[in-house]
């Protein structure tokens, strides 16, 4: 890494480390009754003991089986609606701003037409977290393959390329740092959109079971397992990080 990137990662350690020194500071002091904040050792006890004893996981395979289904069917559909809009300039001046327009809108409003129709299980999570992952998926796709530069396109038409060519050799080289952005995006809002209906209405899941904690008022768990949920998080989006660092070269490369 260089030194700017050094000096980033040593300032963001940083302020973790004030959180969580004013957060010991805090609980011993009592500035804050702990049933809105327990004390930083007995939410780090409560994590150990559900990591220890494997209750957590069980949650988290719940939640993990939701996001993969739901990202999966999100990336299916973000990218082939993407690609089929991005190659025409009339249906990128059609379709963008409206997605674009959809996507403002607090989807979360629409969590109770899900819930009504599919139920509060499983099915309801998955399509919620798919709806919310699909549209930074097709709105990057849309800019990635909209934004190759023509004479690309026309220099591979005039050597005789198939479609298949075309897009394998023009259109997916130079769009993928976009795509590739939109696909780390929709990944991580799916995450936090499931982790979101789970905790409104849920049966199982992370965030379920945080829900159930802080309204039986044992903050202590419930703060262990959204230390927890950070922790997934931050480790996913280290891994999508380095896939989209590694995916850029790949793509600069060719």
């Amino acid at each position: 890494m260089t030194g700017t990137a050094w000096r980033a990662r040593a300032i963001q350690i940083g302020f973790v480390v004030v959180c969580v020194l004013g957060w010991i500071y805090v609980g011993n002091a009592r500035l804050i009754s702990p049933i809105f904040l327990p004390r930083f050792d007995r939410v780090m006890t409560e994590l150990l003991r559900i990591v220890s004893n494997g209750t957590v996981f069980v949650y988290l395979g719940v939640t993990l089986f939701e996001l993969f289904a739901a990202y999966a069917l999100a990336l299916a559909a973000g990218l082939t609606v993407g690609f089929l809009i991005g190659r025409s300039r009339f249906w990128v001046a059609v379709f963008e701003p409206l997605l674009n327009g959809i996507f403002a809108v607090p989807i979360v409003i629409f969590l109770p037409l899900f819930i009504l129709f599919l139920g509060i299980g499983i099915e309801s999570k998955i399509a919620f977290g798919a709806t919310y992952a699909f549209f930074p998926i097709v709105l990057n796709t849309i800019g990635g393959i909209g934004a190759v530069d023509a004479r690309f396109v026309t220099v591979a038409q005039s050597l005789g390329a198939t479609r298949w060519q075309m897009f394998k050799r023009v259109l997916l080289p130079a769009a993928l740092p976009v795509i590739v952005s939109g696909i780390r995006i929709g990944f991580l809002i799916g995450f936090f959109s499931i982790i979101g209906s789970e905790m409104i209405a849920g049966l199982d899941g992370l965030g379920s079971q945080i829900v159930q904690l802080g309204e039986g008022m044992n903050t202590a768990a419930m703060f262990a397992y959204i230390l927890f949920v950070i922790l997934i998080a931050a480790i996913l989006n280290t891994l999508l990080s380095l896939l989209q660092s590694r995916f850029n070269r790949v793509a600069a490369a060719s």
